[in-house]
């Protein structure tokens, strides 16, 4: 079981990650740039174990879209 300070933290990574994925993206020099990302789900990043994401989908902070694939749940 994960504290809530390494909640705190794999969630505040997540969403960098999730940021960095999308404005990625959406600068795409090769197809022109300036559209809305598609992005909602991205692999977490490492350095915290599964365990962490499992129970930040608990928690109602996550949602599991595919195999190791969680998107961000609005509001959260």
């Amino acid at each position: 079981m994960a504290s809530e300070e390494e909640r705190r933290k794999a969630l505040k990574a997540f969403k960098k990650r999730l940021k960095l994925a999308r404005l990625d993206e959406e600068s795409g020099l090769s197809r022109g740039g300036g559209r809305k990302s598609a992005i909602a789900g991205i692999t977490p990043p490492s350095g915290h174990p599964a365990e962490v994401w499992e129970e930040l989908v608990k928690d109602g902070k996550l949602k599991r879209e595919y195999i190791g694939t969680y998107s961000l749940v609005p509001g959260a």
